[in-house]
């Protein structure tokens, strides 16, 4: 009951569409939660060197990354008269004020401490984010099994501050692709660079449809929680998690 006892509308009187906006948003929590516990079940099995497990945890990631995808579909019933009759509402509060989306960017990659200051308040969300501010990403975790198995990973690309965002790598790239050019010898190699590339572009594809959900529901008005709104999401979709797994399909067959 605590679970469906939760949808608490604060329109008076209550607004009927609230409660498809409060929904929305506490039914990609509970998908957040399950992507962040696979990816995290994922890099404790690449630091065993056991890659199909991984590999399986992300695809199962994907499936999730669909279930978050879709369901914009049904926020995009939701008209910009009926959304403005209680956006007033929520005040200050935005989606982006997440703790666990911003956990799942850290462990994606997406590294930025100062985006840790809106927690300060929260100990406990905050000493997790820290947690993930500074342990590897999954792809670092990736890279670190590659040295391990004996790749010519450098150690400066494993050896560093990871609460830093990383960026290209041409000695990573390298050995990318002669995974990707020798994919029968290095099959398990090769199934983990494509698993993480279909998560990064799904994430891609969920913040796409974000930006245009927003767009439709609220045209170019600023952003709850003090955001630009349409432009800072369109921003947002110009970073890539792994821009190393980017760059090797240009070098691949040169």
């Amino acid at each position: 009951n605590r679970l469906l006892d939760s949808q608490i509308p604060l329109s008076d009187p209550p607004h009927h569409d609230e409660m498809l906006f409060i929904i929305q948003h506490q039914v990609t929590e509970l998908w957040i939660k399950l992507v962040i516990h696979e990816i995290s079940a994922a890099i404790q099995y690449l630091r065993k060197d056991e890659l199909p497990q991984a590999v399986k945890n992300l695809a199962r990631v994907r499936h999730i990354q669909s279930q978050l995808y879709n369901q914009w579909q049904v926020l995009d019933t939701l008209t910009p008269v009926e959304y403005s009759e209680f956006r007033h509402v929520f005040g200050k509060a935005s989606g982006f004020q997440s703790a666990q989306y911003r956990i799942l960017e850290f462990t994606l990659g997406n590294k930025n401490a100062a985006t840790m200051a809106v927690y300060k308040q929260q100990p406990d969300w905050y000493a997790r984010l820290e947690l993930a501010l500074n342990s590897p990403s999954l792809y670092e975790e990736y890279l670190l099994h590659l040295q391990r198995c004996g790749m010519a990973i450098p150690q400066h690309s494993v050896d560093r501050d990871f609460s830093d965002a990383r960026g290209e790598d041409p000695a990573v790239i390298a050995v990318l692709k002669e995974i990707y050019e020798n994919r029968v010898e290095y099959w398990s190699q090769y199934e983990m660079c494509e698993a993480l590339m279909d998560m990064a572009n799904n994430f891609q594809f969920w913040r796409f449809h974000h930006m245009k959900t927003v767009e439709r529901i609220i045209g170019h008005k600023p952003g709850s929680g003090g955001s630009s709104g349409v432009s800072f999401l369109k921003r947002a979709l110009e970073f890539e998690f792994f821009p190393d797994l980017i760059r090797v399909r240009t070098e691949i067959g040169e």
